[in-house]
């Protein structure tokens, strides 16, 4: 899937315009959050919890990670809860088999955000560029 196709934009298959995605929001609230999101990423890997923080963008209730950013006090569009690799194979988010592949895929998380977006229509994971968000 090209970033284009999770973002929708453009026009749809039919040639018609596109809504507004809702991943449009979420990259304003990445934008908004990020410094506090780069801290948390960093105190996971410092404390040993982790290499791979992972972080959950939803818009509705989860019981997957840590509640770090919630939207209602905030007045943001998503909720950003922090976890790990660790807790989404423990989970069975991630497979056990599909660990070494998620590794390998995994950016740096000194310049990139690995987010795990949530949405009605199913979950993905999305990697952003820390200045992007």
């Amino acid at each position: 899937m090209q970033p284009e196709e999770l973002l929708n934009e453009g026009n749809n298959r039919d040639g018609q315009p596109q809504q507004e995605s809702p991943l449009l929001s979420l990259e304003k609230d990445l934008k908004f959050f990020e410094e506090s999101i780069r801290e948390v990423a960093m105190e996971i890997r410092v404390e040993g919890l982790s290499e791979y923080p992972i972080f959950i963008a939803h818009q509705h209730e989860l019981a997957l990670g840590e509640l770090i950013l919630d939207r209602h006090d905030l007045n943001s569009t998503w909720s950003i809860h922090a976890s790990t690799l660790e807790e989404f194979l423990e989970r069975g988010v991630i497979k056990k088999e599909l660990k070494q592949r998620f590794e390998d895929t995994y950016r740096d998380p000194n310049n990139f955000i690995c987010v795990f977006v949530v949405t009605p229509e199913g979950a993905n994971f999305v990697f952003v560029p820390y200045g992007k968000g």
